[in-house]
């Protein structure tokens, strides 16, 4: 009866959780794309069919495409943007992407990037369209009703540009002749916010959910990865059909790499002759590929990478989520590493778990980036030193490098509110740091307001509920709450809002009527609850735990054994607090606030105090 009990409980459960999973409209796109590349002249033309469904409650008199390759020309929006950002100096260095600097306006007819539309038909009807640089627009002669689906049929031509930034040919660090990301005309996001036709100036992107069938015919020398599966292993050989092949003869001057990805919002792939691949089957379902340039020095390094994916992944998916796609390749290529479903651009290995950590945030947590970029590169940043933390076995404070890079930019005086759109920021420094490592600090500083094991519940109920749905800050809020049990909408308010400082110190103590007494001042603008540890000249140890009244709830004792007392909560509008304990004041020798060093206090100077009685 006992078990029949806990399986009854456990289904129960299940229904319910299936049942309070949120609900969201999205669009839908399924690509079939045939390109033809020409490896001498850097030309490439293709046709796209493009099935698209508008599950919007609204109807669509006219739909956008990105057409990023067109940035790379002089005097783009890119190009002038990265100059005059180059004009400022932050930290003695210019502030311009060093990848873009002034490289795109020397640019000739022959290295430049671009995207023709050749024809656009939907439903077989020719449909107008005209150009805004990296956007193309297309005012529809018969709008897209609510519910119903459409046929896009798109005859375009291309240029790769010589690569600088992410996509192009030739990059003189990793001699790759193709990283191929942004490569096609990519419909634009619709959302509940509307359309998002976001123009390509340098940071950050968003895409349609969908299924791509794309087939490239080049050069018969030339070996391929990307997104997706490759289907026909049998003509291609090199490893694909099984590991250790060389690549198939044949007579004729091209062959067709023909690779298909489901369920996702980007299809990248790579090219080079001199490519290496080496694969391993970590897991069932799951296949790990690595390319890199067979004349690398560090190859002992890429191929490392199927080991340290293999005891990754354990960890990953028990943490953040089940991996649910067929395969991972690490590709060389790109000018950095660059995210995309089911690969990764790397030029060095360094950063390798980062840029696989974004097929949970961004690949499957897709997110606007455009808006939210924290919530992709923060999160990705976190979750991969948490990751390294895992390999290295060495447990502790993942976080503190990037604590210091948030306090560096704190100092500058240069920070600017997370909600600040990425190619809004007024410096390039602002907006990379406020991604990567406020970003971070998020989540680490989340465990220290919720408890870290409430906020590694939250971060796999984030993957269960809201995969594959786009979801936005208030969405990550809300679920956090629900976990936790503690309101959290003040943290999202201060963190991401405004450019507020976290600042608690030890003001004074005394012993008065037999009772000792501590007390807190809260010096700077973000309120935040307190853990305070006091130690005594036994050795012993006691944590006073505040609460912050805005929560609405308490974090849990975190460490087994501890001795701790929670204390009424501490009004936000309150610069100080007292603590009362029952030892004498004079058994007292050392008080700290925070001793985890979680909370992102920008001056901890006045966090610890030392006594000598």
């Amino acid at each position: 009866m006992y078990r029949f009990s806990l399986i009854v409980i456990s289904f129960i459960h299940c229904y319910l959780f299936s049942a309070a999973q949120p609900g969201r409209w999205q669009q839908r796109v399924k690509y079939t794309m045939n390109i033809d590349m020409n490896v001498f002249t850097n030309q490439f033309t293709g046709t796209q069919k493009l099935e698209y469904t508008n599950h919007s409650p609204d109807e669509l008199n006219r739909v956008f495409y990105h057409l990023y390759f067109n940035a790379f020309q002089p005097n783009s929006s890119m190009d002038v943007r990265s100059r005059e950002l180059g004009k400022s100096i932050i930290n003695g260095k210019l502030d311009w992407d060093r990848r873009v600097q002034d490289r795109i306006s020397k640019l000739t007819g022959d290295e430049i990037g671009y995207q023709k539309i050749i024809s656009l038909k939907m439903n077989g009807a020719s449909q107008p369209f005209k150009y805004h640089e990296t956007i193309l627009e297309v005012n529809l002669t018969q709008a897209i009703a609510s519910g119903s689906k459409v046929v896009f049929d798109m005859e375009f031509e291309a240029q790769v540009p010589l690569q600088i930034r992410r996509s192009g040919r030739d990059n003189p660090v990793t001699g790759v002749r193709y990283s191929m990301s942004q490569w096609y005309p990519k419909l634009c996001e619709y959302d509940e916010e509307g359309w998002h036709p976001t123009p390509y100036v340098g940071r950050e992107f968003y895409g349609v959910w969908g299924d791509f069938d794309v087939s490239i015919s080049i050069d018969k020398n030339y070996k391929l990865g990307g997104t997706g599966t490759l289907v026909n292993p049998g003509e291609t050989g090199w490893g694909y059909d099984s590991p250790g092949t060389g690549l198939k003869q044949t007579a004729k001057a091209k062959r067709t790499w023909h690779f298909v990805g489901n369920n996702v919002h980007d299809f990248v792939w790579a090219a080079d002759p001199d490519y290496k691949h080496v694969s391993r089957k970590i897991r069932s379902g799951l296949t790990i590929h690595v390319l890199y340039k067979s004349n690398r020095e560090d190859a002992a390094k890429w191929e490392g990478l199927l080991d340290m994916a293999q005891n990754a992944f354990p960890y990953i998916e028990k943490t953040f989520g089940a991996y649910p796609y067929p395969q991972y390749s690490f590709i060389t290529g790109g000018d950095g590493g660059m995210e995309y479903p089911m690969a990764t651009l790397l030029a060095e290995v360094p950063g390798a778990m980062h840029e696989l950590m974004h097929s949970w945030y961004q690949g499957m947590l897709g997110t606007n980036e455009s808006e939210y970029a924290w919530m992709d590169e923060g999160f990705a940043q976190y979750a991969g030193k948490r990751v390294y933390a895992d390999l290295g076995n060495t447990p502790g404070f993942a976080q503190e490098v990037h604590y210091n890079k948030y306090y560096d930019l704190v100092k500058s005086g240069l920070e600017e509110p997370l909600t600040t759109h990425a190619d809004h920021f007024n410096s390039n420094y602002a907006s990379a740091d406020a991604a990567y490592f406020k970003g971070c600090v998020f989540i680490e500083q989340l465990g220290y307001v919720t408890g870290a094991a409430a906020r590694d519940k939250i971060l796999l109920e984030y993957y269960k509920q809201w995969r594959f749905k786009h979801p936005n800050p208030n969405d990550f809020i809300k679920l956090s709450e629900d976990v936790s049990g503690i309101k959290l909408d003040w943290y999202k308010a201060y963190w991401c809002n405004t450019v507020k400082t976290i600042d608690y110190g030890i003001d004074s103590l005394w012993e008065e009527g037999g009772v000792s007494k501590i007390r807190l001042v809260r010096n700077g603008k973000m309120p935040m609850p307190v853990d305070l540890q006091l130690t005594f000249k036994d050795g012993s140890t006691e944590t006073h735990y505040i609460p912050l009244n805005l929560m609405y709830g308490s974090k849990p004792a975190e460490n087994a054994g501890e001795k701790r007392e929670a204390h009424e909560a501490w009004k936000w509008t309150h610069p100080t607090y007292t603590v009362e304990f029952k030892r004498r004041l004079t058994d007292l020798k050392r008080a700290e606030i925070d001793p985890t060093k979680r909370m992102a206090d920008v001056d901890q100077r006045n966090n610890l105090l030392q006594l000598n009685w």
